[in-house]
């Protein structure tokens, strides 16, 4: 039995939707225990054999500063849902609330893995093959150093296994071309370590990518840091509510184009299908001593729904074990070049 700990109170829409997606989620998932956290007068009306209320009183909105969800906000329903994996009364917590406050939370409550310095948010975006590219970081590290950039690469390895089941997924790191010489000097210097990387066994590394490399499949991983990771999300996000707009309004000027609407429906449907990012919701906080997924903040039924199935995915397929053994094998990769290694069997 997977438990996940959901934060029922968080996002644009709070238990309205949340509730829904989890009645629906213990419908299709049979081997699922659900802590529901939250107020519980919000919460009283729902009844599962396997959901159970935890009690948080207090709430993080998406306009509070992370300090208040911090500091402040001590029973909020976000820090309540984290920390039922930090006691190991569930394996994964989930959330749509406050990005900012919901890493800051899980970097308090659970802390980092020994060889990460920063985690990264990941999530799949979809590919003209039918799959999708994970890509990170998508927002949690603005300035990233080279050495944040190989830890991105090695943990997304380990998400991109679980999510493929392949064992050597490969890793691209987005520059502004496929030439090692271009890029900034931060660019430059990961990719020396992201081939050491790959000449260690440590990664699958292809080389530089471009941002249209993300929506061709070009690679399973795409690696870069938050500011960039954040901008190319949302401008997905964009572009698919425009190609489908525009396509409604197209087929519905006259008789002549309905009727081609009317032939073309499957093809287009298939491709609504496909560039409906709900569909891909749920967002990976890697590089933490325990699992946290973050769900869209205006995500609906379908959208919460499908950010707990890749939570559950993660607990059932031991996401954390894994990211944990790719750490280790790449602990040589991963200490900073500056560190002293001091020998304890000289000292006095």
């Amino acid at each position: 039995m997977i438990t996940l700990a959901v934060d029922c109170m968080g996002g644009d829409h709070g238990p309205r939707v949340t509730l829904a997606a989890c009645r629906q989620f213990l419908e299709h998932y049979p081997d699922v225990s659900l802590l529901l956290v939250g107020q519980p007068d919000k919460l009283a009306g729902f009844s599962h054999p396997r959901a159970t209320i935890v009690a948080a009183s207090e709430v993080v909105t998406m306009d509070d500063a992370v300090e208040v969800a911090l500091r402040r906000k001590k029973d909020s329903s976000m820090r309540v849902a984290i920390q039922q994996v930090k006691n190991g009364t569930a394996q994964v917590a989930v959330s749509a609330g406050n990005t900012g406050a919901l890493m800051a939370i899980a970097r308090y409550l659970l802390k980092t893995l020994d060889g990460i310095e920063r985690p990264a948010i990941a999530t799949r975006m979809p590919n003209a093959k039918g799959l999708a590219t994970t890509v990170l970081d998508l927002g949690a590290n603005v300035d990233c150093t080279a050495e944040h950039l190989l830890q991105f690469a090695v943990m997304g390895s380990a998400l991109a296994s679980v999510i493929n089941g392949d064992e050597q997924p490969t890793v691209g790191l987005l520059n502004i071309g496929e030439e090692a010489i271009k890029g900034s000097e931060v660019i430059k210097e990961a990719g020396e370590l992201l081939r050491s990387a790959g000449n260690s066994g440590d990664l699958n590394f292809f080389g530089n990518v471009e941002g249209n490399d993300i929506f061709k499949g070009t690679v399973d991983i795409v690696v870069c840091d938050g500011f960039v990771g954040n901008v190319a999300l949302k401008a997905s996000e964009g572009l698919a509510s425009v190609i489908v707009g525009f396509l409604k309004e197209e087929f519905s000027r006259n008789a002549l184009t309905k009727l081609a609407a009317l032939v073309a429906y499957p093809v287009l449907n298939a491709l609504k299908r496909r560039m409906d990012y709900r569909r891909y919701n749920g967002a990976a906080l890697l590089g933490l001593r325990g699992l946290v997924f973050k769900s869209h903040g205006s995500a609906d039924e379908m959208a919460f729904e499908q950010a707990l199935a890749r939570a559950y995915d993660a607990a059932k397929n031991n996401l954390l074990e894994r990211v944990q053994a790719r750490i280790a094998h790449a602990a040589p990769l991963l200490r900073p070049r500056d560190a002293t290694i001091v020998d304890v069997s000289t000292t006095t």
